[in-house]
């Protein structure tokens, strides 16, 4: 499969200066910007840009920025799924995993995360996969957000749904193991119908895999 992938941008205006929100971007463009030490939700700051640096290089990985004018403060992942991970079973090419999504906490009042999947979906590419993630309330910044996890939930809901992502039904044990975590799922309008079965197939692998014992 051939992964096509066309820039677009937008800026977000607020009190002090304006931030850029921009991809999918190379990792030569990523190197030549810093990264806040805020982004450190999955990993510490420097390993973490380190991270996007090689998913930016994978032919199928996306990275979309929000910055300042030197400074990433926001940035979103897209990349096929772990291989350890179910949604790799049948190696789909036209499956797509939303890895991360980070906003430094500064930054947060001005809708970057939702801004971040608008300009990720503005690629008519994008309508060529189907695009999951899976939210597990245990990587919520509940602390810093003083949400419950109900609200987080809801909080996270909203964001993915800018950029078309709903929640999906999957006997999943890791999404099952806490009624907040969920599946969100974006099926592009290009997807065939063997791919769409494939997926269904993958949201319900227990049952799939008990037919064949």
């Amino acid at each position: 499969m051939k992964h096509e992938k066309t820039y677009h941008s937008t800026k977000i205006e607020t009190e002090n200066e304006p931030i850029t929100i921009e991809g999918p971007i190379s990792s030569d463009q990523l190197s030549e910007y810093k990264f806040h030490e805020g982004l450190k939700a999955f990993r510490p700051p420097q390993r973490q840009f380190e991270a996007l640096l090689d998913i930016a290089d994978f032919e199928e990985g996306r990275i979309l920025i929000a910055r300042t004018q030197d400074t990433i403060i926001g940035y979103v992942t897209f990349l096929y799924p772990d291989p350890l991970e179910r949604w790799s079973e049948f190696k789909m090419e036209d499956l797509l995993e939303l890895g991360a999504i980070e906003v430094a906490s500064p930054f947060r009042n001005y809708k970057i995360g939702s801004t971040l999947l608008k300009v990720a979906m503005m690629d008519d590419y994008m309508e060529n996969y189907i695009i999951l993630t899976t939210e597990y309330y245990w990587h919520w910044d509940l602390k810093e957000t003083g949400l419950s996890v109900w609200d987080y939930r809801y909080v996270m809901e909203k964001m993915m749904g800018a950029g078309g992502l709903k929640p999906y039904p999957t006997d999943d044990p890791e999404i099952n193991s806490h009624p907040a975590n969920c599946l969100l799922v974006y099926i592009g309008e290009n997807v065939p119908e063997e791919s769409i079965q494939k997926f269904d197939k993958l949201r319900f692998l227990g049952k799939y895999q008990q037919r064949w014992l």
